[in-house]
């Protein structure tokens, strides 16, 4: 069905019956349950301490004995915020959040090759990100710190994480 036909569709329908697509929909599907419990009731800085809460223990576990160390984790919980329409700043500010996680796992432990490649995405995101929304000005220093860090520890792809950083200059 096209929009175009959807739109025609939902306009002649009355609005009890529209009212009681909307409720089966929300009780049918959870992303529209999400969807409308965050849109009605936007508790974004308790949706951000929960996704640091997570990230957080993916590199340093309070139930199990080894840290998993997944990136895909912390890219969820970007990609839902997107959907959602969480504030950018409170995005970028995960983003960071991140990486910062990942450098103090990485001082601790020996971590493989890819690790480094995966962190490097990272870098490249949230500099895009943050341009793109136009907070970048808000997070340069961190970001910096982020890299500064990166060369402290000799990371791999060193070249790479600094160019990354023309985009800010």
């Amino acid at each position: 069905m096209s929009k175009r036909a959807l739109k025609t569709y939902l306009s002649k329908l009355p609005k009890k019956a529209l009212e009681e697509q909307i409720v089966e929909l929300y009780e049918k599907f959870p992303t529209v349950k999400t969807y409308y419990d965050f849109a009605f009731n936007p508790k974004e800085d308790k949706l951000v301490q929960d996704a640091k809460a997570k990230i957080s223990n993916e590199y340093f576990p309070l139930k199990r004995r080894r840290p998993k160390a997944r990136r895909s984790v912390a890219q969820k919980f970007f990609k839902h915020f997107i959907k959602l329409g969480v504030d950018p700043h409170l995005i970028v500010d995960v983003m960071c959040f991140n990486l910062e996680i990942a450098q103090t796992f990485s001082k601790e432990k020996n971590v493989a090759d890819s690790f480094f490649r995966s962190m490097l995405n990272s870098f490249n995101e949230v500099i895009q990100f943050a341009t793109v929304h136009g907070v970048l000005p808000e997070f340069k220093e961190r970001i910096l710190k982020i890299y500064l860090e990166t060369q402290n520890q000799k990371w791999l792809f060193e070249d790479e994480f600094s160019k990354a950083l023309d985009i800010i200059d």
